[in-house]
Formats: structure tokens, sequence, C-alpha cells
């Protein structure tokens, strides 16, 4: 028996997914999560085979979780599972340690096949997703260029920004306008939104 966790904010797709595993004989949900912190938490106390893990959560992101779960437990194989198919998701995920990225309207069979073929030790990756990574290339925003822009993402001033990261401003101004430069953008709105719908952020 597969022993599956199921991590994903939306309490009705989440429900139909559980729905849709029980229905396979090999395949066993023993934990559901609404954020990736519980994701970790829930995975701690089950210690199941397989995560499946949205990105786009409450509190820390799917990447974060599946990072977290990697290091705690090596054993526990991560699925990436989202709505958000963006090349630099892909990357950031495999980086995190995820054995799989899927997209959510593959149909159910494909997945209870992926979470089979990722218990057998393989990657499986969506690939259309796959081919569009390749082309996009990697992502050219460093660790501390992305943490200042999503930082900055909503408005906050350089002053918050610095006091938040622990950063002179002066250095907060460096990072911004790198990342301006490195996403050809005319602010740093603009960066974020541009760096969020490549999935650099």
């Amino acid at each position: 028996m597969i022993r599956v966790i199921l991590a994903e904010d939306q309490a009705m797709v989440r429900g139909a997914l559980a729905s849709l595993l029980g229905l396979e004989p090999d395949i066993e949900v023993v934990g559901e999560a609404a954020t990736g912190d519980d994701a970790v938490e829930v995975t701690d106390r089950t210690r199941p085979d397989i995560v499946l893990l949205d990105i786009e959560m409450p509190g820390m992101d799917g990447i974060a979780a599946a990072a977290e779960i990697r290091r705690r437990h090596p054993e526990c194989q991560v699925m990436i599972l989202t709505t958000f198919g963006r090349p630099g998701y892909l990357r950031r995920a495999m980086e995190a340690g995820a054995a799989a990225f899927l997209v959510k309207d593959s149909p159910a069979r494909e997945l209870a096949a992926a979470i089979r073929r990722v218990r057998d030790g393989e990657r499986v990756v969506d690939p259309g997703l796959a081919a569009a990574a390749l082309s996009a290339g990697p992502n050219p925003l460093s660790p501390r260029e992305r943490e200042v822009l999503a930082a900055g993402a909503d408005g906050s001033t350089i002053g918050d920004i610095s006091r938040l990261l622990h950063l002179s401003e002066g250095t907060v101004r460096n990072y911004l306008s790198s990342a301006i430069q490195k996403t050809a953008a005319r602010n740093r709105i603009e960066a974020a939104q541009k760096a969020r719908t490549h999935g650099w952020l």
C-alpha cells in the first residue's frame, strides 16, 4: 500500500483528490493539510511514502514545504501538483527535491500512475512543462534578489524591506535595482509581476 498525504488549501479540490485516490486499490490517503506548515507537521506525524503538494498555499508555500519535508524525511518522496504550470516553478521544485511536477488538469488515472512511478524511483514531469522550462532558461535572479523583490512586491517602502530582512537601505536598493535590470522591468512592482509570471518568485 502506498501511503499518501494531500496538501491543498482548497478543501473541495483536496476532498475530490482524496476521493479519487481512495478508489485505487494500492493507494491510501493517510493525511491531509491546508498549508505548507501543516503538510510538514502531518508528514512528521504519519511518515507517508509520498506527499502531494500544491504550490500556492498560505504560509509556507509548496516548494518551501517540499524542501523542508525532504530535509527531515529523505525517504519520503514529494510530488508537486499545481494549477500554475510555470517553468520557473518546475526548476525551483526540482531544486527542492521534488520527484514529480504535474498540472491539476491531468486525468485522475495519470495521477495514480505517477504516484506508482514515483514510488518505484522514477521522476515524473509534465512533458509540456518540461519543454517550456528548457526553452525559458534558468532563473536570472539570485536568492537574495528574489527575497528582496518578494518583500517589496506589496508596495512596502525601502525602509520596511530593510527592517524586515535586516539589510541596509542601500543594500536593498542595490538588490532591487539588479532585479529590475535582470527582468527588463520599469520598476520593482513590474519586476515582481514578471518574476511571478515566470515562476521565479
